[in-house]
C-alpha cells in the first residue's frame, strides 16, 4: 500500500526557509508538507485502517510546526461549522476514485471555484479541508495512492494561484496572525472570510459534477 513519505531532512530544509524570503519553489514545498500533515491528521481522526506511513512531523518548535498546528486548529473549527461540506467529497462530486485524472480534475475544479472571488486565509484552510476529505475517501475506497495525487495537485494549485499572494504576506507564517484570541465567542477574521466563501464552494459541488469513468 502506498504511504505518505517525507524525510526529516526535507522537513528541516522546509523549516529553514522561514528565516528569509521564500522562493516560489519553497512555498510550494511547504504547501505540500503542510498538506501531508493535514491529511495524516484527518486519516488518524477518521480511524482509517491503513499501513502506518513513514512519516516525520515538522521539527518540534520550528515555524513549520507552528504553521501546521494553526492550520489544523483553524481546519477543526471550519469543519465543525460545516461538517457535511468536508465529508464524502467524492460522493458529493459524483466521481470515481479509480482514475487519477478524474480525481485531479475534480479537486482542481473545486479549488478554482473556492478562490473565484479572491484569496483569504479562510479559503486556504477550506482548500486543505477539501484535500483531506477527498484523501480520506480515497483511502477508505482502497485507493491510497491517490493521496499523493491530491498532495501534488494542491502543490500545483498553490504554484499557479497562491504563490504571489503568499509572497506578499511573507509566506505561510502569516497564517499565525489569524489566531487573535482564545475566546470561542469571538471569531477570528479568517472564519468570516471562510463562511462568506461557502456559496462558491457549494456551487462547485453542484456544477463541477463529473461523469463516472
Amino acid at each position: 500500500m502506498e504511504v505518505l513519505r517525507r524525510s526529516s531532512v526535507f522537513a528541516a530544509e522546509v523549516m529553514e526557509v522561514f528565516d528569509r524570503s521564500p522562493t516560489d519553489k519553497e512555498l510550494v514545498s511547504q504547501a505540500k508538507a503542510l498538506c501531508r500533515d493535514y491529511i495524516n491528521s484527518r486519516l488518524v481522526r477518521a480511524g482509517v485502517s491503513w499501513s502506518k506511513p513513514e512519516y516525520h512531523a515538522p521539527v518540534p518548535g520550528g515555524k513549520l510546526a507552528e504553521v501546521s498546528t494553526i492550520l489544523l486548529r483553524l481546519g477543526d473549527e471550519l469543519e465543525y461549522i460545516r461538517p457535511n461540506v468536508y465529508r464524502n467529497i467524492a460522493r458529493q462530486l459524483n466521481i470515481s476514485l479509480h482514475s487519477e485524472t478524474v480525481v485531479s480534475d475534480a479537486f482542481l475544479a473545486v479549488a478554482a471555484q473556492i478562490f473565484t472571488a479572491g484569496i483569504t486565509w479562510g479559503k486556504v484552510v477550506s482548500l486543505y479541508a477539501v484535500a483531506a476529505g477527498l484523501a480520506v475517501d480515497c483511502v477508505r475506497h482502497a485507493q491510497p495512492a491517490m493521496v499523493h495525487t491530491i498532495v501534488d495537485c494542491l502543490g500545483e494549485f498553490v504554484r499557479k494561484t497562491l504563490v504571489t499572494w503568499l509572497k506578499r504576506r511573507g509566506g505561510w507564517a502569516d497564517i499565525t496572525k489569524c489566531v487573535v484570541n482564545t475566546d470561542p465567542s469571538l471569531r477570528s477574521h479568517w472564519l468570516v472570510a471562510a463562511v462568506c466563501n461557502f456559496g462558491h464552494f457549494l456551487k462547485a459541488i453542484f456544477f463541477v459534477l463529473l461523469p463516472e469513468r
